[in-house]
């Protein structure tokens, strides 16, 4: 779980496999946190994540602010507004209203989260304000379907969405422009 791309790109899936940093020092090593990136105020956060997690009506509402909390944890980018995030879980919705399989995945796998958070903490996960104690229990999950399915989808689901590029830096694909050598790739200034 304490993986990350070393950098985005445009293959996102070869980018997770790549070499693989712990979360916080990704953050630290890179100067993410040093970008240009839009705070969000929290209440807007709470306002659009709860008007946005009750159109999952397949899934529930508690299901979808759980996978964008865990979202959020297993891909920490600390200034990015929640609605990314549930950008990246949405095609959960349309996805599990075809697939059964795929629903009782994400539903039975939020709810073991929750039924785990409860027992060690007294709160479902959603709920729990620790980030280390969140962690802890994905670290529990990590090697299962639930966890493996949600990693993996995130990593197209986040790092495709080409509206977070410029906030990590990332210019874009650059094949089809005659790739990055005579391009003036040299003026990333927070490396």
């Amino acid at each position: 779980m304490n993986t990350l791309p070393q950098q985005p790109a445009a293959n996102a899936e070869a980018a997770a496999d790549s070499v693989l940093l712990s979360r916080r020092r990704f953050l630290q090593g890179s100067g993410l946190a040093a970008l240009g990136v839009a705070a969000v105020p929290l209440s807007g956060l709470l306002l659009s994540g709860e008007a946005s997690a009750a159109a999952f009506t397949t899934l529930g509402p508690q299901t979808a602010r759980t996978l964008v909390k865990m979202a959020r944890d297993i891909f920490p980018h600390d200034k990015l507004a929640d609605r990314f995030y549930l950008q990246a879980i949405t095609p959960y919705e349309r996805a599990a209203a075809r697939d059964p399989k795929l629903k009782s995945l994400l539903v039975n796998g939020v709810a073991a989260l929750d039924a785990a958070a409860k027992q060690r903490y007294g709160k479902p996960y959603a709920a729990l304000a620790s980030e280390d104690e969140r962690v802890v229990l994905l670290k529990a999950i990590e090697s299962g379907p639930f966890f493996q399915r949600v990693r993996g989808d995130l990593v197209t689901g986040l790092y495709n969405n080409k509206a977070l590029w410029p906030q990590f830096g990332y210019e874009g694909s650059s094949w089809e422009k005659g790739g990055y050598l005579h391009r003036g790739f040299n003026d990333i200034d927070w490396l």
